[in-house]
């Protein structure tokens, strides 16, 4: 009989280590979002690591702005940002207060909820796809600015909480360049997936936005 996650929230602690430590820890962590109209819970399977002012993928590195501000702060704090004017990505703060690093969470498996979930990704083809990418992800959880700064280390019972779950074993865990890096940040091998899993992300190179004439 196979054991029953673990509900216990993570810590502060977890969250408060080198970035690269904690984004493979993250995998099969369960991600809960309370909606008015219920919870909704996902077990990650895919995560990307952004290591502050010491990476030229991150957006904390030229320096803090209000957009970024949030991941200055403490850890164990979500970074919600909205990005190409049409979608939302949601990160989770990790490292000392400043360090400004993150983990943006990329896939997943909706394992409550789904009904919730289906409402908002229509487009789905099934229930593997609802948050197979960070974009989906966000909208299957009905994740906004306004979550912005989300302490994920409080009770279950706040608006975004993340819990022990079952960690996956590290001998199922892959890595390799992040997706739609651009320059050198791209090279980095710090998108983390849960191996053969069918909610992970297909890996697309950076591919520079064609300007309109």
């Amino acid at each position: 009989m196979i054991a029953a996650p673990d509900r216990t929230p993570l810590t502060r602690a977890f969250f408060d280590r080198p970035v690269l430590e904690v984004a493979p820890d993250l995998l099969g962590r369960v991600l809960v979002r309370n909606t008015p109209e219920g919870p909704i819970e996902l077990r990650l399977t895919e995560v990307e690591a952004y290591a502050g002012p010491d990476d030229p993928g991150s957006h904390a590195y030229r320096s803090r702005t209000v957009r970024n501000d949030v991941m200055f702060g403490p850890p164990g704090h979500a970074y919600v940002y909205f990005t190409y004017g049409m979608w939302h990505c949601l990160n989770l703060v990790c490292g000392p207060e400043g360090t400004a690093s993150g983990v943006l969470l990329r896939a997943g498996e909706i394992i409550k909820g789904a009904e919730l979930a289906r409402k908002r990704r229509l487009s789905a083809r099934n229930d593997k796809e609802l948050a197979k990418g960070p974009a989906r992800l966000a909208t299957a959880l009905d994740v906004d600015r306004a979550l912005d700064g989300t302490d994920v280390c409080a009770s279950p019972g706040s608006p975004l909480a993340i819990l022990t779950g079952t960690p996956t074993p590290r001998d199922q865990v892959k890595s390799g360049p992040r997706t739609g890096v651009a320059g050198e940040g791209g090279l980095h091998p710090w998108r983390y997936w849960t191996v053969n899993d069918p909610t992970v992300s297909p890996y697309r190179p950076h591919t520079p936005r064609r300007r309109s004439t």
